[in-house]
């Protein structure tokens, strides 16, 4: 109980207060966009160059993480897929929904969640899952998707790999990384003014993206197909994190790069999961539905799991 009230329940409080503010009118439903998109687009990409360009790369971005992290979360997606086509939807209907069991909230939950739960110093594991994640989820879902829709005027591979590009390298998050990269790998002094500027863009991140998603969350609502809703919620509460336990098990993990995985994976689909159907006008209700309802419920599934860590 002292995990859930110390731990989980501030960061879900945050959410609640910009639920309540927007839904109440104290917040208004024009400003969650403007709020989200500081933290989307500058708040959260200041915060990621910053730990990107400062920690040890040969350290943190060592292969049985990475592989313990994405291979779950890679057939997780398949699960998504498959289960979608089983229960009757189309195939560019069965990449969304794969895709809301891919995408977790690394950056708005996964990184509170560990930073309340074990400190600061145990976030490099956090960041260097989130370093390849959006690159790494936008890419396999813009693949599998492009490659459904070439099935019916056939595959240009030329189109499809500019298709992917412009949307992974036009991404603020994915900018700020390669940027941080280049900072890091070529030993490159970051100005003090500039660093001093980042630390508060940095700072403002997670409590802003917090209230931002309370808001957010009082535009959607509850409908859609509900076995695909409680298909998504058991995968990425439940089959994510227990196949990341398995591996990273079996790969040996350390302990604080085995909590930051299975946290990661324990956290409900972020917003991008919405983003993506939006972009491709599929299975939007599902999607938004399974946003709001995974992120409630994460609430006591979030408890289970940092119950079982040590």
């Amino acid at each position: 109980m002292a995990q859930l009230l110390t731990v989980i329940l501030p960061v879900f409080l945050l959410i609640a207060a910009g639920y309540v503010a927007t839904r109440t009118g104290s917040f208004p439903v024009s400003a969650v966009g403007g709020l989200m998109n500081f933290t989307q687009r500058f708040a959260f990409p200041c915060l990621l160059f910053r730990a990107v360009s400062g920690f040890d790369i040969s350290e943190e971005f060592h292969a049985p993480l990475l592989l313990t992290y994405y291979l779950a979360a890679t057939i997780c997606f398949a699960l998504g897929a498959v289960g979608a086509r089983l229960l009757g939807r189309n195939a560019q209907d069965a990449v969304v929904i794969g895709f809301c069991c891919l995408f977790s909230n690394t950056l708005m939950m996964g990184l509170p969640i560990t930073e309340r739960a074990f400190g600061p110093d145990a976030l490099e594991a956090n960041f260097a899952i989130i370093a390849m994640h959006a690159p790494f989820c936008y890419t396999l879902g813009i693949l599998a998707m492009e490659l459904v829709r070439a099935r019916e005027t056939g595959l240009n591979a030329a189109k499809l790999a500019g298709q992917i590009g412009r949307q992974v390298l036009r991404n603020p998050l994915v900018i700020a990384l390669m940027a941080g990269f280049v900072v890091n790998l070529a030993a490159l002094p970051v100005p003090e003014v500039a660093r001093v500027v980042i630390d508060m863009m940095a700072t403002a991140a997670v409590p802003a993206a917090l209230f931002a998603v309370g808001g957010v969350l009082v535009q959607y609502k509850l409908e859609g197909d509900w076995r695909l809703i409680v298909m998504i919620c058991a995968i990425t509460l439940a089959v994510h994190p227990a196949l990341v336990w398995i591996f990273g098990s079996q790969a040996g993990l350390a302990p604080d790069a085995f909590r930051s995985a299975l946290i990661t994976a324990a956290v409900a689909p972020g917003i991008n999961a919405y983003v993506f159907s939006d972009i491709y006008d599929r299975a939007k209700r599902t999607a938004a539905s399974s946003v709001l309802i995974t992120t409630s419920v994460s609430l006591l599934t979030i408890w289970f799991w940092l119950g079982l860590l040590p």
